[in-house]
């Protein structure tokens, strides 16, 4: 599958986990706040270069603009490889994203309470993760069909 075809499924895959998360992220004290994982990355990665986002709203339109990038760029690799194994690579690469956003947080130096308050925090992080990465296939099977 090509470049172009792999970036645009990946792209629809990194949309629908954000629609996701942003649909759902204040319907309780459960839910996974991937948003505010995503913003204390950032601005530790920019401390490093002695700079932080003070204001929230540019805070939360970079790393969301940051989050859509870079899942794009992840899922797009799941069109990478025979067809035929196009489910399979999107489940596991959704397990690894949502497990890797679970597990890894706090060894990271985040609060991995944002992702991994509670187990129905945690399933439902790696969920969001597994449903972009199957809409990915999604999109990739339906751009292949002839």
């Amino acid at each position: 599958m090509g470049i172009i075809k792999n970036f645009a499924a990946g792209l629809a895959g990194a949309v629908a986990l954000n629609i996701i998360h942003e649909s759902l992220k204040k319907k309780g004290a459960d839910m996974p706040r991937v948003d505010l994982l995503g913003e204390e990355a950032l601005n530790d990665i920019l401390g490093v270069f002695g700079n932080t986002i003070t204001d929230q709203n540019t805070l939360y339109k970079a790393t969301l603009a940051g989050d859509i990038l870079s899942n794009a760029i992840y899922y797009s690799a799941i069109g990478v490889g025979k067809q035929n194994y196009i489910w399979p690579r999107a489940i596991v690469s959704g397990l690894a994203a949502g497990l890797g956003a679970v597990k890894l947080a706090k060894p990271l130096g985040l609060n991995e309470r944002t992702v991994a308050r509670t187990e129905k925090t945690k399933g439902l992080t790696v969920a969001y993760y597994v449903t972009g990465a199957l809409v990915t296939a999604f999109v990739l099977k339906s751009l292949t069909k002839k």
